[in-house]
């Protein structure tokens, strides 16, 4: 018998959280994005989940090419754009959308002979300040892209620092919003704005920040994967958990006060316990800097986390569950614990759990709510 942890998909929440995204913005085009290899549920899991989305955006080339072999036909955007020259071939020949943030990719794209137009992204820094031009320099660079023969259509985008947040100290969406219309007034073309955070907010931007905006296409990410980038819970939007992990108890240990577990014997007991082994470690993907009281499900009860996580165990109070033996079910997050309640007690977030799912987990496919 294989190890007993593994994780389930649940295509069908993959689904719904899409619905729910079109829900929150139903004048937008859905771009549903696939990076990580889907969040770390796949890429064609994250394909079939998303089969209704307008299109997929990724990173990577390689996985672009890959969804086009797998058999989708509708648009992709490669999020950063080709890293070569010779990358932007492909572009034309499997008919990709390009994201453009940097005057290399430009000078790339009109060194190149184009035997078939495409799409491009242009990018705009409106406060991130990771990629793309400031709004002061986009107008020259949008000229620059329309004077290449091979250029078809030009979407201009940004990226929302702080979108699940409207009115933030540092950088509002407001703020975001202004440099934007700044740097993209008059030029042609669709706009692309938000991504999860705005989506989610999407009214009360329109309605509080700006209400003629456009967002002809959003760029949903984690809130398609049933985690939320900030803010309230995933349930208070409707979204529901897309990857549950789930494991046994292969091992029961009874301590009693003063006794520690696991390397550095960092957790003490007060008095006696019962502690179950769990088959999961951060070898797996689980973090090992969760914190002491990062919360488990045994047996579908809530019990905590306790000693440092090892490299293929960790190790849990079982006292608060009276029937625990060997062999007992565990979900260390996904249905009935929110991946992101478990990453903000481990002091981390629900992107890096998913993303972080190792190879050797088996993964199964199946409804929310069925084992």
């Amino acid at each position: 018998m294989p190890r007993p942890l593994h994780a389930t998909i649940h295509l069908d929440s993959m689904q719904r959280n899409l619905d729910r995204a079109r829900s929150c913005a139903p004048t937008s085009k859905l771009w549903a994005v696939v990076k990580a290899n889907a969040y770390g549920h796949g890429l064609e899991r994250g394909m079939r989940g998303f089969a209704q989305a307008d299109g997929l955006a990724l990173i990577e080339t390689e996985n672009a090419l890959r969804l086009r072999e797998l058999g989708w036909i509708k648009p992709i955007l490669l999020l950063e754009g080709v890293f070569d020259a010779s990358d932007i071939p492909l572009l034309a020949e499997h008919n990709i959308d390009s994201t453009v943030h940097c005057l290399e990719q430009i000078k790339m794209l009109e060194y190149t002979q184009l035997y078939r137009p495409v799409d491009v992204h242009l990018k705009m820094n409106t406060g991130m300040n990771r990629l793309g031009f400031r709004p002061e320099e986009f107008r020259a660079a949008y000229q620059r892209l329309r004077a290449i023969p091979g250029i078809r259509n030009i979407t201009l985008m940004t990226h929302f620092a702080n979108a699940d947040e409207l009115e933030h100290p540092r950088l509002a969406i407001g703020e975001q919003v202004r440099r934007f219309r700044l740097g993209a007034d008059g030029l042609e073309g669709e706009r692309s704005l938000s991504n999860s955070g705005g989506v989610l907010h999407q009214a009360e931007l329109l309605s509080g920040v700006d209400p003629e905006l456009r967002n002809d296409w959003a760029r949903p990410g984690i809130m398609l994967y049933g985690g939320t980038p900030g803010g309230r819970t995933a349930a208070d939007y409707g979204l529901l958990p897309t990857m549950t992990l789930r494991s046994e108890i292969i091992g029961i240990q009874h301590i009693g006060a003063g006794d520690s577990v696991g390397y550095g014997s960092r957790f003490q007991a007060d008095g006696p316990m019962t502690i179950g082994v769990v088959a999961c470690g951060y070898a797996d993907g689980y973090p090992r800097h969760a914190e002491h009281g990062t919360p488990v499900l045994v047996e579908g009860r809530r019990t905590r986390l306790i000693g440092r996580v090892s490299m293929d165990m960790m190790t849990v109070d079982l006292t608060p569950v009276a029937n625990a033996r060997v062999g007992s079910k565990v979900t260390l997050w996904g249905d009935g614990l929110p991946i992101d309640e478990v990453a903000q007690a481990a002091g981390t977030i629900g992107y890096e759990l998913m993303c972080a799912l190792a190879a050797r987990v088996r993964v199964d496919e199946g409804r929310l709510g069925c084992d």
